[in-house]
């Protein structure tokens, strides 16, 4: 095959992915301090979104070296499952987040680790069992004209994953929304308490906005694109119209590390503590709130 300049970018956004995530992976996995449920969600969005950006760099390989439709079969499989996982995974943060500021009492219990679990477990199985559609038959190999713009899965198979796409951005917005009142509102309480100046508040209930615009509109824009596109288009869309809108939607997990993982001060005490050596990345740290990550 003539060599894509679509495809080496794909891979070296893989790349970028892979060696990006595998540092929030390593260092979550290696600090004994990092097992709260707040960072066990932030390792799962981490591992799916290492997963997607191996995932495209096997799909280079396997393209252009070892054209096998079995092969393609399962780097088709690997990176639904993956990306599947990355999304999902930013819902559960979206909602541990939320929990962690209505509940704010009973947020540090027993039954918020079980939650935890149980959350990864449905997101971890509902992506595998979407990836898994593609291998045990769900694709358009044997009939061409019911191929999507993504080959070799099917028109109805992206159309699930659009729609669940949507439905996630929902609930991440009616979440967020909440957020920001409850976090608005005790802010507000804070300054008639304390008697701080209105400006104070003003300034909170801006950061509060300012966050919610970031990490929604980063979402939103990374994602929308390739969703409305497998909403449209089918099998005879121009292919470059699917790589202009797949490449943003590949973006989304070369910012998560930074909207998640790195925006932490404890995930950065122990990620300078490691690149400098100058103290131990196993002392004490203090369990911060997620709505801070």
């Amino acid at each position: 095959l003539a060599l894509n300049p679509w495809d080496v970018i794909l891979c070296v956004s893989g790349t970028v992915i892979s060696c990006e995530n595998a540092i929030v992976v390593v260092l979550i996995f290696y600090t004994p301090s990092f097992r709260a449920p707040m960072f066990l969600l932030i390792g799962s969005l981490a591992v799916a979104d290492l997963m997607a950006g191996l995932g495209l760099i096997l799909r280079f390989a396997f393209v252009y070296f070892i054209p096998w439709e079995a092969v393609t079969l399962l780097t088709v499989g690997l990176l639904v499952t993956s990306f599947t996982a990355s999304v999902s995974s930013l819902l559960t943060i979206t909602i541990d987040r939320y929990l962690s500021l209505y509940n704010a009492l009973t947020y540090y219990s027993e039954r918020t680790v079980t939650r935890t679990y149980v959350m990864l477990i449905l997101t971890w199985g509902s992506s595998i069992c979407y990836g898994l559609l593609p291998i045990m038959g769900w694709n358009c190999l044997k009939d061409p004209s019911s191929c999507s713009i993504v080959k070799p899965l099917m028109k109805n198979h992206l159309i699930i994953l659009s729609a669940s796409f949507f439905a996630v951005f929902t609930v991440m917005l009616h979440l967020y929304v909440r957020i920001c009142k409850i976090v608005c509102r005790h802010a507000h309480q804070i300054a008639v308490q304390r008697h701080f100046l209105a400006s104070s508040h003003h300034v909170t209930t801006r950061k509060a906005i300012a966050n919610l615009a970031v990490i929604l509109g980063t979402f939103a824009a990374c994602w929308s694109p390739f969703a409305v596109y497998c909403l449209l288009g089918d099998s005879t869309s121009p292919s470059l119209y699917t790589y202009a809108t797949l490449l943003p939607a590949t973006s989304n997990s070369v910012l998560n590390p930074l909207l998640y993982a790195f925006r932490n001060q404890e995930i950065r005490k122990v990620l300078w503590a490691g690149c400098c050596g100058c103290c131990s990345s196993a002392g004490p740290f203090r369990s911060g709130s997620p709505s801070d990550v």
